[in-house]
């Protein structure tokens, strides 16, 4: 895809899992990638990852949970390459588990913000510097969990559910301005935020199951979707939720 030579993506949660993958993945087509996230230290090891495959690439430590910190990524992603072309809004986290009852407030608040109101606040930015460029791609990472709901996991099914709406707003009212909207559904993939589940062979293998095709995904063949939603190839898709589900919503 040499469409990608020259132009900008700009990815948010990329310090790990399929965060990483995105920015590897834009970088390894030929795109220059702001790479974002909270955590500084892995941030900068996907630069370096991207750097040392020939890629460019620099960090910018972001909350999406605060409008400020988004619109000084995009500010400071302008400042840097004076353009934006692509955005993968991934930044996300899994909050408690709990039934609805007895979830606590101040998770439910958490994972809005970070979930929803923070892809919010970087389409908020990212639109208007596409719009300079007379257009661009915009992915939403939403979840399996933006369709079904899921025993104890309520804020994220929610959160996940209405970025998907944010999702379909967007790209009806940017269609015709040459911005393209889209989400993509992982189900549950290889990445830090079940790590911890890899230590329970039983919960694991319950998870596994879930999957008619066998197994967990993997970040990179979410990563690849993304790449290709961003593409020419894509040009005629816009509002559009594509799982990567290996069967899971077909259950």
């Amino acid at each position: 895809m040499g469409e990608f030579s020259g132009k900008v993506a700009m990815v948010t949660g990329a310090a790990s899992g399929i965060g990483r993958a995105c920015a590897e993945f834009y970088a390894r087509e030929g795109a220059k990638v702001v790479v974002s996230d909270v955590d500084q230290a892995g941030g900068t090891e996907t630069v370096r990852r991207i750097q040392q495959n020939k890629g460019e690439a620099f960090f910018v430590r972001t909350n999406v949970a605060n409008p400020g910190d988004c619109e000084a990524l995009v500010g400071q992603t302008l400042e840097k390459y004076g353009r934006l072309d692509f955005a993968c809004n991934n930044a996300g986290i899994g909050g408690e588990t709990n039934l609805v009852a007895d979830y606590s407030v101040a998770s439910w608040d958490k994972v809005l913000a970070v979930n929803l109101s923070g892809v919010f606040y970087c389409i908020k930015y990212e639109i208007p510097a596409m719009l300079k460029n007379g257009g661009g791609a915009i992915i939403n990472m939403a979840s399996i969990l933006g369709q079904v709901g899921f025993s104890g996991a309520p804020a994220y099914v929610a959160a996940k559910h209405g970025v998907i709406g944010l999702t379909q707003n967007a790209a009806v009212e940017y269609a015709a301005k040459g911005i393209r909207v889209n989400a993509v559904g992982p189900a549950f993939i290889h990445t830090p935020m079940i790590a911890g589940l890899e230590e329970n062979a039983e919960a694991l293998n319950n998870l596994v199951a879930l999957h008619p095709i066998g197994r967990l995904g993997k970040p990179e063949e979410v990563a690849e979707l993304v790449v290709w939603l961003s593409s020419n190839q894509a040009s005629f898709i816009t509002g559009a939720y594509y799982p990567v589900d290996g069967g899971y919503l077909a259950r």
